[in-house]
């Protein structure tokens, strides 16, 4: 049951690597500083969680473990910016792109900061599930 979580974490991480490239290559939407840092953080989980879904290796959890929360962290205060919670004095967006530029806007409140914090929240708690429920059969082999 772990490898059939960590096929949906690696779908929704592969969703959204191929959705951010899609927005930067095909509608020439250029990342800011923070969609670059979550890049970094998400690009890597289709690796991890593909070599733990072919090898069926739970043990690929605590390699997507820190890239989903760094990338999570990431998420959350580029959602803090986008929506002017926090003051964007603070950003480290100051060439470039804007972190704060409103690119995208569907249904009157989907972005694409909120689409990679909905990405990352998904897998963390992908992983969690995973998480608990390898715990819960090593518990019932003792």
């Amino acid at each position: 049951m772990v490898v059939q979580v960590l096929f949906a974490v690696w779908m929704i991480s592969l969703v959204a690597t191929l959705g951010s490239l899609f927005f930067s290559e095909v509608m020439r939407l250029p990342p800011c500083v923070l969609c670059w840092y979550q890049r970094i953080f998400m690009y890597p989980l289709v690796v991890v969680t593909t070599v733990g879904v072919l090898w069926r290796d739970p043990g690929a959890l605590r390699y997507a473990w820190p890239l989903a929360v760094g990338g999570f962290a990431v998420a959350v205060y580029h959602n803090l910016l986008y929506y002017h919670l926090i003051p964007e004095s603070i950003t480290p967006c100051t060439t470039g792109v804007s972190c704060t530029d409103r690119q995208i806007e569907w249904l009157g409140f989907i972005t694409i900061p909120l689409l990679s914090l909905a990405a990352f929240t998904l897998i963390a708690a992908g992983l969690f599930v995973s998480q608990q429920r390898l715990k819960g059969r090593i518990d019932e082999d003792q």
